[in-house]
């Protein structure tokens, strides 16, 4: 077995595959004052509870866009795993042929998710991820990672406003009924949900018209991919998975022989 872990800003999602079976996915908050001690017994009773013996667990593998965890979660992976896991960094081969002015400057998340997607659905392709940010990657016919667009993420839009005003409350983001609210909620709610549902069809159709690509498909990923895809009809595919499936596609990659049977 293999444990993937994928560190964001909000969130560490973890998940376990033996081989090419998917077993297990889990998530804990991103917490910068958490030890590796902390994350251990935490991971450990997760696996526990799971059914999964954190002692099958062989072989791993790291990606993350939170430098100052990037050593505690690999001493828990050591300490508590007892593997020594893998790392997205220069230096591991991904297979991803990069088109952008500065290929340093791409984050691994994107990375992770653009050899995912070429995997699982081919090119071209563009790939919604509902993070802390909202991103956009685009991948043309010859599979190459030509670019995207960095956009804010729903639920930090939404601390914007509530924090940048002093009688707007805190809300839950769900789809309401109608785009026009009677009340306050309704309205905030509204805004947050129709607000970036527009924002996704417009950049998607923006694309696709810069591409000049015939049949491109479009897979949304993260927290909110559900609830947006089903208000727009531009996203193809709902892949929750996709970052973590990435990551066990590089696993495999730079460790042929793996735990792989």
């Amino acid at each position: 077995m293999i444990i993937c872990l994928d560190i964001g800003n909000t969130n560490i999602k973890y998940a376990v595959y033996d081989g090419d079976d998917f077993v297990v996915s889990f998530r804990v908050a991103t917490d910068l004052k958490k030890t590796s001690d902390e994350y251990g017994e935490q991971v450990i009773s997760i696996l526990q509870n799971s059914g999964v013996i954190a002692s099958a667990v062989t072989g791993g593998i790291i990606s993350s866009v939170v430098p100052q965890l990037d050593y505690t979660i690999e001493k828990m992976c050591r300490v508590y795993l007892k593997i020594k896991p893998l790392v997205l960094a220069p230096g591991l081969k991904t297979g991803l042929n990069i088109k952008v002015d500065d290929a340093r400057e791409v984050g691994a998340d994107r990375v992770v998710n653009n050899v995912s997607g070429i995997k699982k659905y081919g090119a071209p392709l563009i790939i919604v991820d509902f993070g802390t940010a909202t991103t956009f990657n685009v991948i043309d016919s010859q599979q190459r990672f030509i670019g995207g667009i960095i956009a804010p993420g729903m639920k930090g839009s939404l601390e914007s406003l509530v924090n940048g005003t002093a009688k707007l409350p805190r809300v839950e983001i769900e789809r309401p009924d109608k785009v026009i609210g009677t009340n306050t909620v309704n309205n905030m709610q509204s805004g947050i949900f129709y607000g970036f549902a527009g924002l996704v069809g417009y950049l998607v159709s923006r694309i696709k018209r810069e591409m000049k690509e015939d049949n491109v498909t479009t897979v949304a990923t993260g927290g909110f991919a559900e609830l947006i895809a089903g208000e727009i009809s531009c996203i193809d595919y709902v892949d929750k998975l996709l970052t973590l499936d990435g990551l066990k596609y590089l696993y495999y990659y730079n460790c042929p022989e793996g735990e792989k049977k």
